[in-house]
């Protein structure tokens, strides 16, 4: 695989890192809510996550992600849309979605 996906791949790897490491180990959406730092980092890093997967589909079309649209469409609206932002959508991408896109990422490292 070309050096710059793998480059990308390794930083979408990295921003799911991040992620994980500023949630508590008890995962509490009320508690998520209240912590305006936790959740400026968390979608920070979904824009990174959404950026790479930009790069990514646009030198490689035919490489597989799974929702690379939706994905994308999530960091431009925290970039452009950031006064629409939804914690609950947040929440959701962090708790249901991530650990996915985890697993693709580690196989495409592979």
């Amino acid at each position: 695989m070309e050096y710059e996906i793998n480059t990308w791949l390794a930083d979408i790897k990295q921003a799911i890192i991040e992620i994980n490491q500023f949630l508590p180990d008890k995962k509490n959406f009320l508690e998520f809510q209240k912590d305006i730092k936790t959740k400026r980092a968390i979608e920070r890093n979904i824009e990174i996550i959404g950026e790479a997967v930009n790069r990514i589909i646009k030198l490689k079309p035919d490489l597989q992600i799974s929702h690379a649209r939706k994905i994308i469409d999530t960091r431009n609206r925290i970039s452009h849309g950031y006064d629409s932002v939804s914690d609950d959508i947040i929440w959701s991408i962090v708790i249901r979605d991530l650990s996915k896109l985890e697993e693709e990422v580690d196989s495409l490292l592979r």
